[in-house]
């Protein structure tokens, strides 16, 4: 459901200032040190080529089409088994990390989730979400709007972490490349 566009922060979830160590025979020297990220807008899977050599994991790095301070370029978007392990360690960290820093965006989906079909509605694409507790959201919700995770958490009980669900979605979208619907990444 989200527009495909172009990423403009990344969180780094990687670093391999080496290189990677699995391309094809190449020497060691010729490797370009590259750093593995997941976008904060679309959850894009990036490979980019650092500038500098002090970025680590969980470091949010500017991508966008102007002067750039840690990162020279992007050098591909990549899919989810073409991480490294580590990097698919603290992916769920890093994801987890990108909702809370922005609360309000996935609090409105709560707020704003309308049904894709007669017989599927979006809130039940989030992990545990039954047509019960769908039903609870969309009567509490309408009393008045959630503010907040701890807001959805306090009125709901059934739900005492609503931005895990929402982690797991993102995740089950990167995972799965032929996810039918996309809630909070593009393809």
């Amino acid at each position: 459901m989200r527009s495909d566009k172009k990423e403009i922060n990344a969180v780094v979830i990687e670093c391999l200032l080496r290189g990677r160590g699995d391309s094809g025979g190449r020497q060691q020297y010729k490797h370009e040190p590259i750093v593995q990220a997941v976008g904060k807008d679309q959850f894009k899977l990036l490979e980019l080529v650092p500038k500098v050599d002090n970025i680590s994991i969980n470091d949010e790095v500017y991508i966008g089409d102007k002067v750039r301070d840690k990162i020279e370029r992007v050098k591909r978007r990549i899919g989810y088994s073409d991480l490294t392990k580590t990097a698919k360690v603290e992916l769920p960290f890093a994801i987890a990390g990108i909702i809370k820093d922005d609360e309000k965006r996935y609090v409105a989906f709560y707020n704003d989730a309308v049904p894709i079909s007669i017989k599927l509605h979006m809130l039940h694409l989030l992990p545990g979400i039954g047509k019960k507790l769908m039903q609870e959201i969309l009567a509490e919700r309408q009393k008045r709007p959630f503010t907040s995770f701890a807001d959805i958490s306090e009125r709901i009980k059934a739900i005492p972490h609503p931005e895990q669900m929402i982690v797991k979605r993102v995740l089950e979208e990167i995972e799965d490349p032929d996810i039918k619907y996309r809630i909070f990444t593009s393809r």
